[in-house]
């Protein structure tokens, strides 16, 4: 039987809602070989097309999608899901934005997101709507961010390391446990300003795999994320595998807010807000 490599972080939601898939519970007409890598990684391996399938950033779609292509199963997009700026103490988008930032890679959608708000930084308010941020002020790098790996970020904005941090993954439920405060929640923004779900990231089948190779993944992983909604207990320990030094209530927090209706299938207004931030300068 083939085996297809199947790129995807050790975070609990992927490994909740790809237990099934990954050892073999769901019917499918190859094998699995799962590699579990932080979503960045993932990010910058895809430009080699490393993967037969792969987690994706909607942030690093652009840059890879000669390589992949989309699944509509598996992604991880909502309300209420996006990445947070956090500080020592309070201050402003401008603030945190012009000062040492840590972030989790330039290719992940959190920057992506980032990038956006702070692009009328300068002028008198943020761009009224993200329809027309292009032609205001173009995105640009931010000009002190520090790549750091996303569970680093915390205790370095914590440390004075960095002035403040972009969050991802279970840091949003731990960051007040390090004495920060919030500065903006570029997910609520982002549902602002376009009244779309948040699309952070994908799965994504290499671009030469053949149709029905394709069509096959994406039923297995929306087969591999039904069984979980179903057995919910049956990948208890494999996600305590890999999430140790995450306490049970932040571990069901982290699959309950980003395993969700879009992950069975990425929907409509899914695949409308993913082409919203590709396409936004």
């Amino acid at each position: 039987m083939r085996e297809l490599t199947f790129g995807h972080s050790p975070c609990p939601n992927d490994t909740f809602a790809f237990h099934a898939l990954t050892h073999g519970l769901v019917d499918m007409p190859f094998r699995v070989r799962p590699v579990l890598l932080d979503i960045e990684e993932l990010n910058r391996r895809a430009h080699t097309g490393e993967f037969d399938l792969t987690k994706l950033s909607v942030g690093a779609f652009a840059a890879v999608g000669d390589r992949y292509r989309l699944l509509r199963s598996g992604a991880a997009l909502g309300h209420g899901v996006g990445p947070l700026v956090v500080a020592r103490r309070a201050m402003s988008l401008a603030e945190a934005a012009s000062g040492r930032i840590a972030i989790p890679g330039r290719e992940t959608t959190a920057y992506r997101l980032l990038r956006l708000a702070a692009a009328g930084l300068g002028e008198p308010a943020l761009p009224t709507s993200l329809g027309t941020v292009g032609p205001v002020v173009p995105t640009r790098p931010l000009e002190h961010a520090i790549e750091l790996r996303y569970d680093q970020i915390l205790r370095a904005v914590e440390t004075g390391e960095v002035d403040a941090g972009l969050i991802i993954h279970e840091s949003r439920f731990t960051y007040a446990d390090h004495g920060l405060v919030k500065v903006i929640d570029l997910g609520d923004w982002w549902e602002h300003e376009t009244h779309l779900p948040v699309p952070l990231a994908g799965i994504c089948a290499r671009a030469d795999l053949d149709e029905a190779t394709r069509l096959a993944a994406e039923a297995a992983i929306r087969a591999s994320v039904a069984h979980a909604f179903a057995h919910p207990e049956a990948s208890r320990a494999y996600v305590r595998a890999h999430a140790q030094e995450m306490s049970e209530e932040v571990c069901a927090q982290h699959i309950a807010l980003y395993v969700n209706e879009h992950s069975l299938d990425v929907g409509d207004d899914g695949l409308r807000a993913i082409t919203r931030l590709i396409e936004a300068p």
